[in-house]
């Protein structure tokens, strides 16, 4: 189905419950030793937004929000919780007569870097710089629905490219009903719950 360019209402989302997901198998063999299968490449992250919601506006709000998107029919952007920013990323340096980089996050903890690729930046919170110089947004731009940043000319060789800039994940419902007893949501015995989906 289709993608609907508009955000999940973040006063709500933004108090919601959840976080990233793997898909690993893990396999015990008979000597106690267990082997671990890494199914994908990168995590996606799952929220239950029936935390969020506080009143019975918030609750038609997020009834509104559910109907038009047909449950998990369409996409939709969504802000990930106290992850939706990213400051100095690391995009790559200039090379041959490449004029395309990748917005990305990097996150790193003991020695070991997992970089995420962002494919929902928000319009109007993007910076580019060029070895710590901050680029006219003219000499540039950046496809919000996919992420990629292009510049006009190719880059001095060894130039780097970092950036600033907030981002959003393409999520979808993962539910096709929504309770309407408010009593439910409040005392949380009801679950909103919303996924996201790789491009």
């Amino acid at each position: 189905m289709a993608f609907h360019d508009v955000q999940f209402p973040t006063e709500i989302g933004l108090a919601s419950q959840g976080g990233p997901e793997w898909s690993t198998e893990v396999v015990e063999l008979g000597s106690g030793h267990e082997r671990r299968n890494q199914n994908w490449e990168y995590s996606r992250e799952r929220w239950n937004v029936a935390f969020g919601i506080k009143d019975d506006a918030d609750l038609e709000t997020v009834r509104d929000f559910f109907l038009c998107r047909a449950a998990k029919a369409h996409t939709f952007r969504f802000q990930s919780p106290k992850d939706y920013t990213a400051e100095g990323e690391d995009l790559g340096d200039g090379e041959g007569d490449n004029r395309n980089y990748q917005l990305v996050k990097n996150y790193t903890s003991g020695g070991v870097t997992y970089t995420r690729i962002i494919t929902k930046p928000v319009a109007g919170t993007i910076n580019i710089y060029v070895d710590g110089e901050e680029q006219d947004d003219t000499t540039y731009a950046v496809d919000i629905d996919t992420g990629m940043l292009t510049f006009d000319e190719a880059l001095d060789s060894g130039a780097v490219v970092t950036a600033d800039y907030q981002f959003d994940i393409k999520a979808r419902f993962d539910t096709d009903f929504l309770p309407r007893d408010f009593t439910a949501i409040e005392y949380g015995s009801a679950d909103i719950p919303i996924l996201e989906v790789k491009s």
